[in-house]
């Protein structure tokens, strides 16, 4: 009953986000997002940047956390979405130094080895996106169809080749159009469920907002304060969010971050009370956290939080590959800007990523740490030579670089030998934690060394 709820509701999701792309592609709304009236507005770019930031894996992730770590560990998850406070932040004072992009401060401070560095990690990080939505796609087909042998595998290349489809169509535009569906679906669909959960004999406020979680509370707030350290950097290496800083005018893209920034964290903050549910009413998650909540709601529940996890996972991916596009066309300038370079950049990364989420690595963290990681290279960068405008030298930029790269990689490798003997022993949060201490240590230390005076007319204000 569950499986035929979500696919049928999921089949009507995908013919509506195919009814609602633009009839017409142009080359400006494929890489620029602009309409037949121009620029979009204020909603359609809150709406936007909400679904394109509660990703399928952010959802899964805070109730991950707030199943082993209670409170303290969906208060984690839900604080990396301060990003948009910052992320508005900077790119409003971008946009006050007159660039275009992230990429555009990039190149006109430190040359075309600013901009690599920069588009090495969005690459990475599209990539992660991609990869991450899709596993989430293939735990819940594999969880609905147990019976079904290689049912995730199938879905996940079904809703991979599905989200390409109307995504090379209109890029951008598209993606714009869709989100506004999406987002409005997905808080009709979860709001049911998040009433369902409160109306619950077994739910109680007051237990939820003090649990410590399966494992206790400890790492949680480990996490915390990891969210904390990389929060600033976080945003500015996110294209998806990056790219919807620069369609539309200042004021309106100002207004948007604020009410993306309330509206996302309400939303992930109250599907991280369904894993903390899971954990007071001692739900065994042997067979993962879906498993766990099928024996926990009714039918029609269960089938509402898999569906929301589906918008979220289907509404990221068309962002994601349409920040794919722009970055091959725009920056790293290796396609065509045409619809033709565009679809070619969306296909190889869908290919790309869905062939990691083949891989078999289930650990949908480890994504959000190892490329949270690498962006903390942009903490001292932005932090003095944008928000403080002084020069920095070319040198320091690489120093942090080279300081971020290597913690991503001490992460990603915690496990070997040589890599293992220079992390503190304990628990991989707290290595996480040592870790982005070093990396901003070393890249804060580089930053001094190498500042000049501030540049005319750019100063911190």
């Amino acid at each position: 009953m569950t499986a035929f709820l979500v696919l049928a509701a999921f089949l009507a999701l995908m013919a509506l986000s195919f009814l609602v792309v633009p009839r017409r592609a142009t080359v400006e709304g494929f890489f620029s997002g602009l309409g037949e009236a121009g620029a979009p507005g204020l909603w359609t770019l809150v709406l936007s940047q909400v679904t394109t930031w509660i990703f399928a894996r952010s959802l899964m992730n805070a109730a991950i956390l707030g199943y082993y770590y209670g409170m303290p560990g969906t208060l984690a998850y839900t604080a990396y979405y301060a990003s948009f406070l910052t992320g508005g932040l900077i790119v409003d004072r971008l946009r006050a130094r007159g660039a275009r992009s992230v990429q555009d401060w990039l190149r006109e401070r430190f040359g075309a080895v600013g901009q690599t560095c920069y588009d090495l990690v969005v690459g990475l990080r599209l990539l992660s996106e991609v990869f991450a939505n899709l596993l989430v796609v293939s735990l819940i087909f594999d969880a609905v169809l147990p019976g079904v042998a290689g049912a995730g595998t199938i879905a996940l290349i079904a809703v991979a080749a599905l989200a390409l489809s109307y995504s090379a169509w209109g890029g951008l535009s598209a993606a714009l159009r869709t989100d506004v569906v999406q987002m409005l679906l997905f808080l009709a669909v979860f709001g049911l469920a998040f009433v369902a959960l409160l109306l619950q004999p077994t739910f109680s406020l007051g237990a939820v907002l003090t649990s410590g979680g399966v494992s206790g509370p400890g790492n949680g707030w480990i996490l915390l304060a990891v969210a904390a350290l990389q929060v600033f950097s976080y945003p500015a290496h996110d294209p998806v969010m990056m790219d919807r800083g620069f369609i539309a005018g200042r004021e309106v893209t100002r207004r948007s971050f604020l009410h993306a920034f309330w509206i996302s964290s309400l939303s992930i903050f109250a599907f991280g009370m369904f894993g903390i549910q899971a954990g007071i009413v001692g739900a065994s998650v042997e067979g993962g956290l879906i498993g766990a909540w099928a024996g926990m709601f009714p039918p029609w529940v269960f089938a509402l939080l898999l569906l929301s996890l589906l918008v979220s996972a289907l509404s990221t991916l068309d962002s994601t590959l349409a920040s794919a596009a722009r970055l091959c066309a725009d920056e790293l300038k290796i396609v065509p800007r045409s619809l033709a370079g565009g679809r070619i950049a969306m296909l190889v990364f869908t290919v790309l990523g869905a062939a990691l989420s083949l891989w078999g690595n289930q650990t949908l963290f480890d994504a959000v740490a190892v490329s949270g990681t690498a962006s903390m290279f942009l903490a001292p960068v932005l932090a003095i030579g944008l928000l403080a405008g002084r020069d920095l030298s070319r040198g320091a930029y690489l120093a942090a670089f080279a300081a971020a790269m290597l913690g991503a990689l001490a992460y990603l490798f915690r496990d070997l030998p040589l890599v293992a003997a220079l992390l503190p022993e304990g628990h991989k949060y707290l290595q996480l934690l040592v870790i982005c201490v070093a990396v901003l240590v070393a890249g804060f230390s580089a930053a001094f060394l190498g500042m000049g005076p501030r540049r005319a007319g750019q100063g911190g204000a």
